[in-house]
């Protein structure tokens, strides 16, 4: 591929439901019959057009051939799948919104005028709520059996009461007014509406990024596995993307154990996520309980007290999904990450799973990944933000979990 920094380099596409075009997994054991042993495949995060997760995988890439051991014949590929796009302008990009959720083009078009707008009147707020709903097809998810995670309460509460909770989140409203959420009008929650948004798409690329995993990559990977037995596939995901990689291990055949290590960088899922009971809950297990166990080497998570979206943003998104009682109990503690129930693995690194090693990324820089289990790597000297993942220090430590390193 032209401007890519490694070679050989294939590019493996999904759709929101995880099809792909036919003949990808034929490309992928074609590399092996070249001679390539070792395939390392990376999955990109939220807000990426394909174009520029192409960039990402190059940038991301370019480091591991001064890393690799002579000898050691390494392929790549890059995953790319239909995220979202979702700036930080007063109003939504509604042809980023359309790119990736083009079958719903009205219910967009509409919810960004009514946040243009912003109307003072209650019912406005009772439409956008509605519209949310649709967006994200909360109505079909509470029917289907088949959804594995509650609905967000937000997404089904009072919507001005939702709005007004946001706004006062993010510091643009000021204390709840002893008269109720009406007080003063409700004109000015539409900044906390614009979060409610942000929140249902974050809840739209959560449950699609489990589904490419589940229903596309690991069965892909799969087909692979079956027609090039001796490949070792090495996956590395990035926030969103970290968690389509976990997932894909839950879609692999029976039997099929292609994975020889897995590298979460500032992954956006459960820190609990493997874990085989929660410790606040014993009676419960994480959503990829015991899924390491398919991975045939290590499975890192590197991770970040610098990261910002991981430390607040998610613990809000994920208290909203899965607290009933989170719209009650809010505003008091609602930004508070003390609360270790709604973690992310990006922020503290993979947590309840006896076992687990814990690292520097200093002293894996200097030691090594260890060859199985799971591993938590603090990575906050080096990584800053949470898109700061374009470093040779995270090369060297997907290297070293891959053990193709020199």
């Amino acid at each position: 591929m032209t401007g890519m920094s490694v070679e050989p380099y294939r590019e493996i596409s999904f759709d929101k439901d995880g099809d792909g075009p036919p003949g990808q997994a034929s490309e992928l054991a074609a590399l092996a019959r070249r001679g390539v042993g070792d395939l390392v495949v990376f999955a990109h995060g939220w807000n990426s057009s394909p174009s520029g997760a192409t960039r990402l995988c190059s940038d991301f890439f370019a480091p591991f051939p001064g890393l690799i051991a002579p000898g050691v014949e390494a392929g790549y590929a890059g995953v790319v799948w239909p995220s979202m796009m979702f700036s930080d302008e007063p109003v939504p990009d509604y042809r980023a919104l359309v790119t990736v959720l083009p079958e719903k083009e009205p219910v967009i078009g509409r919810l960004t005028e009514l946040l243009a707008a912003a109307p003072a009147e209650e019912s406005a707020f009772d439409e956008f709520g509605a519209l949310l709903r649709e967006l994200t097809d909360v109505n079909a998810d509470m029917g289907s059996a088949a959804v594995r995670e509650p609905v967000p309460a937000f997404l089904v509460a009072d919507p001005v009461a939702v709005c007004a909770l946001f706004t006062e989140a993010l510091g643009g409203a000021g204390p709840v007014p002893p008269e109720g959420f009406l007080g003063g009008g409700p004109k000015r929650y539409w900044k906390g509406a614009k979060e409610a948004l942000r929140q249902a798409t974050y809840y739209v690329m959560k449950k699609r990024a489990g589904r490419v995993g589940e229903h596309g990559l690991g069965p892909l990977l799969g087909e692979v596995a079956r027609t090039a037995p001796g490949l070792r596939v090495h996956l590395v995901g990035h926030s969103m993307g970290a968690r389509l990689v976990a997932h894909a291990l839950r879609g692999l055949p029976a039997g099929a154990r292609p994975v020889a290590s897995v590298t979460l960088l500032q992954g956006a899922f459960s820190h609990y996520a493997f874990a085989a009971r929660l410790p606040h809950d014993p009676r419960r297990s994480g959503s990829l309980r015991d899924l390491q166990h398919r991975v045939r080497g290590p499975v890192v998570a590197c991770h970040s007290r610098h990261d910002t979206a991981l430390g607040v943003m998610y613990p809000l998104a994920s208290r909203l999904a899965n607290d009933s009682d989170s719209l009650t109990g809010f505003p008091a503690g609602l930004l508070g990450t003390d609360d270790p129930r709604w973690g992310a693995i990006g922020h503290d690194g993979i947590r309840a799973v006896p076992g687990t090693v814990e690292r520097t990324l200093a002293e894996v820089l200097r030691e090594g990944v260890p060859g199985s289990g799971c591993v938590s790597v603090d990575a906050a000297e080096t990584v800053r933000s949470h898109s700061d993942i374009c470093r040779p220090e995270l090369a060297r430590v997907v290297v070293s979990a891959s053990r193709t390193g020199r």
